[in-house]
């Protein structure tokens, strides 16, 4: 294939919709509604769809990673959102350093992990 490639956009569902669409606002994404059911998430040139679809095997299983500039700056600011006091079920786990790097776990109300992390050679 010679196409280059601009993005990635993975579908992921929710336990509860509406609660879940203010979630995401709220970790700083734009919401554009595309139908009743079915919104995109964008920040900057990243995306995601969210469904009003749960399936719990699917959901316990989903991990998402997404890139930062830096994850000391970026837990700090999660921290100030107060989201597991905001949401039923949202957890966050602190820094990690690895070999590669290092990242930080959102685990959102419906049970996706998110991991948020800083590359230190790319």
């Amino acid at each position: 294939m010679k196409q280059n490639v601009k993005s990635i956009r993975p579908f992921i569902g929710s336990k509860n919709f509406q609660i879940s669409r203010d979630f995401y606002k709220d970790l700083g994404f734009e919401e554009i509604i595309l139908e009743h059911n079915l919104s995109l998430f964008k920040k900057q040139e990243i995306g995601f769809y969210l469904q009003n679809a749960y399936i719990k095997e699917w959901i316990e299983n989903t991990m998402l990673f997404i890139e930062v500039e830096n994850v000391d700056e970026f837990w700090t600011e999660l921290l100030s959102l107060n989201l597991p006091e905001k949401y039923d079920g949202v957890k966050l786990i602190p820094i990690r350093t690895m070999d590669w790097g290092k990242e930080c776990f959102v685990h959102d109300l419906s049970g996706i992990l998110w991991h948020f992390g800083e590359f230190f050679n790319k």
